[in-house]
């Protein structure tokens, strides 16, 4: 997968083994992403819950399009479109 023009922005905790997974999926294909903690940041907190209706973690948004939950293949394609 090449790197993309795509804003990535990952909200999550850091006690989220998914959260974690998330950001070593983008880290290991080379896509630079906004790292949001959403337990210190209650503004970017309500901001992931107005975007995805999720209270739960982590939240990406790949420029503009919401996924919830760790899932790889969704990255790769929203990336590769």
């Amino acid at each position: 997968m090449n790197p993309t023009n795509k804003k990535v922005t990952v909200y999550s905790t850091p006690t989220c083994p998914f959260c974690t997974y998330a950001k070593d999926f983008f880290k290991q294909n080379g896509v630079s992403f906004d790292d949001v903690d959403v337990s210190r940041d209650q503004t970017k907190a309500q901001e992931m819950v107005e975007k995805s209706g999720q209270m739960g973690v982590p939240v990406i948004d790949i420029g503009g399009s919401i996924v919830v939950g760790f899932q790889p293949e969704l990255f790769t394609q929203l990336l590769a479109n």
